[in-house]
């Protein structure tokens, strides 16, 4: 195999594929390349995520497939919580696991091109899929997300509970960008529609790659202006502010939820 001595992030669906022997609170993740071999009957290729330089390579395992004895599989988002949560480099691992997922998944998404319909190929020259009949380039998908912090002159923090979460757990107010809209107005807009205030002194704190599917989280803070909270039951079923001392259950470590949350309670969000 021409990659003996390269690392790679195993996938399979939504999961990340790990050896018995690394156990799941593991720091590196990144396991040789000739692992590949424990899938004898599997169709599986080490692909490249990213140009030369980045030297991030991944394997996807196709769904369908058992994994072999000695494998185990962890939900991505699961193994995003765990390497933040027990590794001391797990913010520039997940960053590298994130990126080789994201574009994992649009490499099986992407077979196909968009406009004639003929087989892509991969582009010689960059991270796309080209098309050989129709010469069409696809690159990675991107959508940009925003979620926002919301604190009122009481120093609560709003959170929410999304109707697809687990019971008793809350969040913030997050949404896509739509099309000819500034992520600003997102903020405005999303938490307009979910919970109908109006919010002030919007300020863009963070960013996280978040491939579930193909999303970039904007993370921003604003100050409650006016209204009062009504759900829109579609998406959000509860409202609520929380000080610091009476919070809910919280979404895993790892996500930018998260750290806005943890930013605000440790009182450590910049003006």
């Amino acid at each position: 195999m021409v990659f003996l001595e390269k690392k790679a992030f195993f996938f399979q669906g939504s999961s990340l594929l790990l050896p018995e022997e690394l156990p799941a609170e593991g720091k590196e993740w990144e396991i040789p390349l000739s692992r590949a071999d424990d899938f004898p009957t599997q169709e599986s290729e080490a692909e490249q995520a990213g140009l030369p330089d980045d030297e991030i390579y991944f394997v996807s395992i196709k769904p369908e497939n058992p994994l072999p004895p000695r494998w185990q599989a962890i939900p991505v988002r699961q193994a995003v919580s765990l390497l933040s949560e027990n590794a001391p480099n797990g913010y520039i691992q997940n960053n590298r696991m994130l990126r080789a997922f994201h574009i994992a998944q649009w490499q099986q998404e992407s077979r196909f091109c968009g406009s004639c319909g003929a087989r892509n190929i991969d582009s010689p020259d960059e991270l796309a899929r080209l098309c050989p009949v129709c010469g069409r380039l696809e690159y990675p998908r991107i959508a940009p997300a925003v979620i926002t912090l919301i604190t009122n002159d009481e120093d609560k923090a709003l959170l929410a509970h999304n109707s697809k979460f687990t019971t008793g757990m809350y969040s913030l107010i997050a949404g896509f960008a739509e099309p000819g809209e500034n992520l600003e107005s997102a903020v405005i807009r999303e938490i307009r529609e979910e919970v109908d205030i109006e919010v002030r002194d919007i300020q863009y704190r963070l960013s996280q790659p978040w491939p579930f599917p193909n999303s970039l989280m904007a993370g921003f803070s604003a100050r409650y202006a006016s209204g009062t909270i009504r759900p829109d039951n579609i998406e959000i079923d509860d409202a609520q502010w929380f000080s610091r001392d009476n919070l809910p259950m919280l979404p895993a470590p790892g996500s930018v939820s998260r750290c806005l949350i943890e930013q605000w309670k440790n009182r450590t969000l910049l003006p």
